[in-house]
């Protein structure tokens, strides 16, 4: 069986990891989607589809994951045409995996099986959060996978929000 999981992964980070090794025992592959591919340099959407793959293939190389494949999504911004357009891309999924009512509720309603996640210290694991905590100074390495850390060192990510946030 192969589920889908879809986000922005603006940062991954640990909440996101932690769904990923609990669906991995789960699930014969996990087909992880970013959402909102063509978008980067902006406040909500920092980091390029790219760096985002790299993230999560990084983070999941620490952990010895292997059972899944990326896949980039773009939007579109028309939510009735939103699930055909996703499934035009990923055709093989027979779950979706989503905390996000826009997501479920659009997939439910093409009739597919939509199953949602538990919450992982959601406080401090939301990319919302985490690029609050970039932006202001605050404590925001703990919530990523070192992986991810190192990438957003390494490009000078925490500049880029910065700046953005200007």
């Amino acid at each position: 069986m192969k589920a889908l999981y879809i986000g922005r992964f603006q940062p991954f980070h640990n909440g996101h990891l932690k769904i990923l090794q609990k669906l991995i025992k789960k699930y014969d592959e996990i087909i992880i989607g970013i959402g909102s591919s063509q978008y980067s340099n902006t406040l909500e959407n920092p980091f390029t589809s790219e760096e985002r793959k790299l993230m999560i293939i990084k983070s999941l190389e620490e952990i010895d994951i292997n059972n899944y494949r990326i896949v980039e999504i773009p939007d579109i911004h028309n939510y009735p045409k939103w699930v055909s357009h996703v499934v035009s891309i990923i055709t093989d999924f027979d779950v979706v995996i989503s905390n996000n009512p826009l997501t479920k509720r659009l997939f439910s309603k093409r009739g597919y099986i939509v199953k949602e996640t538990q919450w992982y210290n959601r406080n401090e694991c939301s990319g919302e959060e985490i690029r609050k905590k970039i932006i202001n100074n605050g404590n925001w390495k703990d919530a990523l996978p070192k992986a991810v850390y190192k990438i957003i060192a390494s490009i000078d990510g925490a500049s880029r929000l910065k700046k953005l946030s200007n």
